[in-house]
């Protein structure tokens, strides 16, 4: 015979867990890390659908289902993360150099020094994965039609294996580190690097800590709040020529 008290009782746990969307179940109560981090679940009103579909060449989310405007339209030839990369591509030919990485740092407003930093990080570690042979590029050159094999763990996982955007991990950023608000303040992006770190990817950890910095440095907010528009369009590539253009006006 069952116990029908232990029955019971696990049924009444079940109903302390499920989130009351479908019945599914995104926390355990025992389980404080599951409890602390919920991910995103999109409501049945929502104007973004099928958020864990990843999208080739549109950087949609909640705010934002069509993307940024007018971007898609021109830039439809390309995965999300290239279109990422299309600003320092100063030619469009599809080929990264040192230099116009630099160029493009220094239009962003990080300067001769940091530029130069960037570039050293860039090009050292994510060149040789975007060749096509074995050999690597003597001039350590980006092949962006290759860019795809530049993703590294420990990020956020919004970039998928072949450069496609996932809504539901960059919805994912805000439901876990910033209780579902529209922005992210450097504590916020402490937990985001703590949380999302693999064991024993010294290239990740440093991958990501480098891309967050930039970011932050990059926006600048000076209520210390990086919003999540300005966040979504840095991996879409739109907003590089917007804070370029800006700058370039003020100067």
């Amino acid at each position: 015979m069952p116990d029908t008290r232990n029955m019971a009782e696990i049924m009444r746990h079940s109903e302390r867990l499920t989130d009351g969307v479908d019945g599914v179940v995104r926390s355990i109560s025992n389980v404080p890390i599951t409890e602390q981090r919920k991910p995103f679940m999109d409501s049945k009103g929502s104007r973004l659908r099928h958020p864990g579909t990843a999208r080739a060449n549109l950087a949609p989310s909640v705010e934002s289902p069509q993307g940024t405007k007018g971007w898609k339209e021109q830039h439809s030839h390309q995965t999300v993360l290239q279109q990422h990369c299309d600003f320092f591509d100063r030619d469009h030919d599809g080929i990264l150099w040192p230099q116009d990485t630099f160029v493009g740092f220094y239009r962003l407003g990080f300067g001769v020094i940091l530029s130069i930093v960037a570039v050293f990080v860039i090009h050292a570690n994510f060149s040789y994965p975007t060749c096509s042979g074995w050999l690597p590029d003597p001039f350590f050159r980006l092949f962006l039609k290759n860019v795809h094999k530049d993703k590294h763990g420990s990020d956020t996982g919004t970039y998928d294996s072949e450069g496609r955007f996932l809504p539901q991990k960059f919805e994912d950023i805000f439901a876990k580190y910033a209780e579902g608000r529209d922005y992210l303040t450097i504590w916020d992006v402490s937990n985001v690097l703590k949380g999302q770190r693999c064991i024993a990817d010294p290239i990740g950890w440093g991958g990501a800590f480098f891309e967050w910095i930039a970011t932050y440095i990059m926006l600048w907010p000076e209520d210390g709040r990086m919003m999540k528009e300005d966040i979504r369009r840095i991996y879409d590539g739109s907003i590089f020529y917007t804070l370029a253009e800006r700058r370039e006006k003020s100067s």
